[in-house]
């Protein structure tokens, strides 16, 4: 699976946005968008699904155990 930051841009790229007109479309700040391409840690979620939802997507809770087996397959 792609990271976050990679398939954001990738989708931003594909629809022909810029980064301020992707944070535009989802109802966020710029600053939320960057940062999310440069791949921080530490960002709102809420923010971050409103990018991923113009995408059909969503982040949501996983379990830790469920983490742990996806990183080492």
């Amino acid at each position: 699976m792609l990271e976050l930051r990679l398939f954001v841009k990738e989708k931003r790229k594909s629809a022909n946005l810029t980064q301020k007109e992707l944070a535009e479309k989802a109802g966020v700040g710029l600053r939320l968008v960057r940062d999310l391409e440069q791949g921080k840690t530490n960002l709102n979620m809420t923010g971050v699904n409103r990018v991923l939802a113009l995408f059909g997507h969503e982040l949501g809770p996983i379990n830790s155990r469920e983490a742990i087996r996806y990183e080492k397959s």
